[in-house]
């Protein structure tokens, strides 16, 4: 046997034994036998370039090169799921599809597992694509991340699969994976994950595949789509899936009465505490495609399934402490440290209480002992006190007026719940929060520098303000910790490339107050440069649509502060794009100059966000609901009967894809 050949032998051999271990739990080999095989191929893929391939099971390591995401359009549109929370509803749910169908029919009972949806597109019996939800019609590709999670075959096995399909599941963080993860951040005074849904979207998102393979991410696949599927049972085609490779929960059961239905969901309310994975309800699916197809869909979810939602888990505990975070934006937020207690599979040790108005609602005192629920089985909060045990208790919790960071004044604007540290140029939390925001990848997108990378570069005494970011030199940063002279190179690339990022997104990325991404394109659109802006009246700025009082207030008090007009003009020495870039006028027309425009719907030809560009490039504008003053509706595929409904009830015009484009001709 020559090299190539061996090659081929050990991806065949290391792909079984990664499906027998992970998804099986039944390893034929151990773990040092493992690593010496997959070491040996990671050779032999070195020596021969050629025999490059994206679905060898060395893709499972990760990389630590960084890419960004691209949106690609579902196939499928990914809807969600109504929600019911009591037996009564299921009934009524299963009453609804027995009279529709009037024939006999099977409900597949599964758990609704909690984590981040994902879609995994196969070839072949070769892993192609793995998009996210995203808002259903889109998401982001995420493929070379989630090559990293074992559990995901990358090269199907057995036979009968088709040509092409699609298989969806939830990608999940199992509990001790989760709770070692959040250990490790606690130790290095990091911010915790609130739930294992959380971070495992938070990882799957990383830009570095490298750290997502680190994170040990699991998934359970629940949902076959395609054509020439094996079967018209949704049941029989999950668990052909499972003799293709793919992990598919045995916690499944096809029931063909209401009451097998209701003894599924009183079992699992109590047995998913032992399960490795979160869980937060039952999903409840009409077994035959051909039943789904004749049910059909609402304009949000399918008619022919539900998700009933366990109720969620109360617990009664001790009120120690009260303690104080500070957000980016200065907002304080109150946090309860509570005796230790287990609630929904994990320990909780500490509740967000949101405003000094709940505090004041719940008349919390120390040592009371209160009740903690976690909303939707995720965010621990505090319900309530037990007044009956109220005995020799402590003080009346009453809200801090200066910041626990830095000691200054707080203060409430109108209208708001949250109170603010007003240091907002030197309270450290405040400082690294607008950075980590400056560099995120909506905003200037610089690689390489997480919140961690942040942190020490601010200890360090190199970074306190964005603008120090373009001070950084290689040599400076490759001799701390962790750092090294590639890690520093590929920071300085990343600081380098941002000084493209048009002005939208620095506008975005300075962090003003209640200016987000919508509203910093709006801003830029409208005044075309930061010095426009910055000497912009109240009413210029709210001339703007979309801009109101709050908005204009803030901009107005962001330009007034002589640090911020400091740190602007450090950014523009930098390079930093503040103006946006002559427009190509060619491309402009006033073909739908004064009109409102609503885009509903999925599309073929164009994406929704190069439809909404098109229509601001003709003179138009897009408008998110419908109303009498509505132009009309660009209507794509499954356009949302409420919507429909409601054109035709104001006598607003429906204009197909073609039919738009045929008028900006």
């Amino acid at each position: 046997m020559n090299e190539v050949e061996r090659i081929y032998q050990l991806r065949e051999e290391l792909h079984r034994h990664n499906h027998n271990y992970y998804v099986l739990n039944a390893p034929e080999i151990d773990d040092q036998t493992f690593d010496f095989l997959m070491r040996e191929l990671q050779d032999l893929e070195a020596k021969h370039p050629e025999c490059a391939d994206e679905n060898s099971p060395t893709m499972r390591v990760g990389s630590d090169l960084n890419k960004n995401f691209v949106q690609v359009v579902h196939k499928y549109p990914m809807l969600s799921l109504a929600n019911t929370y009591s037996e009564a509803e299921v009934a009524e749910f299963y009453e609804r599809v027995k009279k529709s169908l009037n024939e006999d029919f099977e409900i597949c009972c599964e758990m609704k597992f909690d984590g981040t949806s994902i879609s995994l597109t196969y070839e072949d019996g070769k892993l192609v694509r793995a998009v996210t939800r995203g808002d259903g019609t889109q998401g982001d590709d995420v493929t070379d991340n989630v090559k990293t999670i074992r559990t995901i075959p990358l090269v199907l096995h057995g036979e009968g699969y088709p040509q092409e399909f699609e298989i969806r599941g939830e990608i999940l963080m199992p509990w001790v994976v989760f709770e070692g993860l959040n250990k490790e951040r606690e130790e290095r005074e990091e911010p915790l994950f609130a739930n294992p849904r959380n971070a495992a979207s938070g990882t799957l998102k990383l830009q570095n595949s490298s750290v997502v393979a680190s994170r040990k991410l699991d998934a359970y696949l629940y949902y076959l789509l395609g054509e020439n599927l094996p079967a018209d049972g949704h049941y029989e085609n999950m668990q052909a899936a499972s003799g293709w490779g793919f992990k598919v929960s045995d916690i499944m059961r096809k029931c063909a009465t209401l009451e097998e239905v209701l003894e599924f969901i009183r079992y699992w309310d109590v047995e998913r505490k032992n399960l490795p994975v979160a869980t937060d309800g039952v999903v409840l699916k009409v077994n035959s495609a051909r039943q789904q197809r004749n049910l059909g869909y609402t304009a949000k979810s399918p008619r022919w399934a539900i998700a009933y939602k366990f109720q969620a888990e109360r617990a009664c505990t001790r009120l120690n402490l009260v303690t104080y975070q500070v957000g980016r934006t200065g907002a304080i937020t109150p946090v309860a440290n509570l005796d230790p207690v287990q609630l929904a599979g994990t320990v909780v040790k500490r509740a967000s209480l949101h405003n000094a108005d709940i505090i004041e609602g719940l008349d919390l005192h120390i040592g009371d002992m209160v009740y903690v629920e976690k909303g939707g089985e995720i965010i621990p909060k505090i319900v309530g006190v037990d007044m009956d045990a109220r005995f020799m208790v402590g003080d009346k919790i009453r809200f801090i007026d200066k910041c626990p960071e830095c000691g200054s004044p707080l203060t409430r604007y109108e209208g708001e719940a949250a109170h603010y540290c007003t240091n907002d140029t030197a309270c450290p939390p405040q400082i690294k929060g607008k950075i980590e925001h400056f560099v995120s990848r909506k905003a200037m997108n610089i690689d390489g520098l997480g919140s961690e990378t942040i942190d020490q570069f601010y200890q360090e005494g190199l970074i306190h303000t964005i603008a120090d970011l373009y001070a950084l030199k290689a040599p400076d940063i490759a001799r701390l910790e962790r750092m090294g002279k590639k890690s520093a190179l590929n920071i300085m690339e990343g600081i380098r490339a941002s000084k493209d990022v048009p002005f939208d997104r620095v506008l975005f990325a300075l962090g003003i107050r209640f200016v987000g991404e919508t509203t910093a394109k709006t801003l830029a659109k409208a005044f075309r440069s930061i010095d426009k802006l910055a000497s912009a009246s109240l009413d210029d700025l709210m001339q703007v649509d979309e801009i109101g009082a709050r908005i204009a207030e803030s901009i107005i008090r962001y330009f007034a502060d002589e640090k911020n007009r400091e740190q602007i003009e450090r950014l523009r020495d930098a390079g930093i794009q503040l103006e946006m870039e002559e427009l190509d006028l060619s491309e402009y027309t006033d073909k739908l100059a004064g009109k409102s425009i609503v885009i509903s719907g999925v599309f073929t030809h164009h994406s929704r966000d190069e439809y909404k560009e098109i229509i601001e490039k003709n003179g138009g504008k897009n408008v998110g609901s419908i109303s009498k003053k509505t132009s009309f509706i660009l209507a794509g595929d499954n356009m949302g009967p409420t919507k429909l409904e409601k054109a035709n009830k104001l006598g607003v015009a429906i204009l197909t894809e073609d039919e738009f484009l045929k008028l900006i001709e």
